[in-house]
């Protein structure tokens, strides 16, 4: 298993973006549009953070780990087969691959393929 990306929603992008630099030795870019404006960095194993403000009102703020998979289709027809609620199904990001998200034990959960 290995996390492709995280993702962190807040209202507060600027200071944890901030926070994540100052204590990690990284760096966040300008808002990418494709990942709904998150601000995101690549870790030296490949995996990248993204921070992003809420996109609607009613969207809570939530850390979200999106998990590599070969084939995401079978992967959440596997998840729906455990019980978990299908939030997102799997949509292609041009350029950066194809992500869903999926509710299981009441947490936010995703699977990304590239």
């Amino acid at each position: 298993m290995k996390v492709h990306y995280l993702e962190i929603v807040s209202p507060d992008v600027d200071s944890i973006c901030a926070a994540y630099e100052a204590s990690h030795d990284v760096q966040f870019g300008e808002p990418d549009e494709l990942l709904g404006g998150a601000r995101t960095c690549r870790l030296a194993d490949g995996s990248i953070i993204g921070l992003r403000r809420p996109m609607r009102e009613t969207e809570c703020p939530v850390v979200r780990p999106y998990w590599l998979v070969d084939d995401i289709e079978k992967a959440i027809n596997l998840v729906k087969a455990q019980g978990a609620e299908i939030a997102v199904p799997p949509l292609e990001i041009p350029g950066k691959g194809t992500f869903a998200i999926f509710i299981n034990g009441a947490v936010d959960h995703g699977f990304w393929q590239l």
